[in-house]
Formats: C-alpha cells, sequence, structure tokens
C-alpha cells in the first residue's frame, strides 16, 4: 500500500475511533442522567433514573394534612412525569451532537437500545504489513 493511501486510511481510522469514543463516553453518562420535580408547594418531590423509572419520592409528612389520597396520587404522577421530561431534556441535549439533522432521537434510541449495537468495534491501525484488520 503505498505512503499516502496507508496515512489516508490511518487518519479515518483514528477520526472514526476518536468520534465512537466521544459517542460511548457520551451514551454512558445517559446511564447516569436522573431528573427531580418538586411540587409546588414543596410538599412531594420525585426523582428518576435515565428511562424514568421512580428512584425517590419524597413527601412532607404535611402532605396527609393538606391532600386527600386522590390528590396526593395525582401530585406524584405529575411530579413524576415533569421529572421524566427533565431526562428527556437533557438526553436530547446530550446526543444531539452525534445525531442526524432532522433525525428523532427517540427513531434511534428505543426503548433499552444500546450504543454498542449501531457501532462496530474499533478499528485497528494498518499493521506493518500494511494490511487492515478490523
Amino acid at each position: 500500500m503505498n505512503d499516502e493511501f496507508r496515512l489516508t486510511i490511518e487518519g479515518l481510522a483514528k477520526e472514526y475511533n476518536r468520534q465512537a469514543g466521544e459517542l460511548r463516553a457520551a451514551y454512558g453518562r445517559l446511564s447516569e442522567l436522573t431528573g427531580t420535580a418538586e411540587s409546588a408547594d414543596r410538599l412531594v418531590r420525585v426523582t428518576v433514573g435515565p428511562r424514568g423509572q421512580v428512584q425517590e419520592i419524597e413527601l412532607d409528612p404535611r402532605v396527609y394534612r393538606k391532600l386527600a389520597p386522590s390528590q396526593l396520587s395525582r401530585e406524584i404522577m405529575q411530579q413524576i412525569g415533569a421529572a421524566t421530561e427533565q431526562v428527556a431534556e437533557r438526553t436530547k441535549e446530550l446526543m444531539a451532537p452525534f445525531m442526524p439533522e432532522g433525525l428523532p432521537l427517540e427513531e434511534v434510541l428505543g426503548e433499552g437500545a444500546s450504543i454498542d449495537a449501531f457501532l462496530p468495534r474499533p478499528v485497528k491501525l494498518p499493521a506493518e504489513d500494511g494490511d487492515v484488520r478490523g
């Protein structure tokens, strides 16, 4: 393989590895995302994880005197929705640099998706004998 072609291939492989590494790092940060929402009266506070799973519900003891059970239930559900929306927005912000314009994130990363399903293994640089292995 001539030197110019080899250098071009090596450059492309390095750039791919760099971009894939950045994408994997961003995807790793997704697993750490949380969102927390609190009612206006501060009686109900909910924290959800990266896929909207409820991690914590905090209820001020006064909530039992101020809200009927149905109101409390509604308030908890509202805060779960608000916290989940925070996580969804942060996810979009984190992944936006990697998404093609006009392609919604939801169409690429569905429920339980792993970024590894979309990326091949890192490209190995050409060996000294000129072979490209991957």
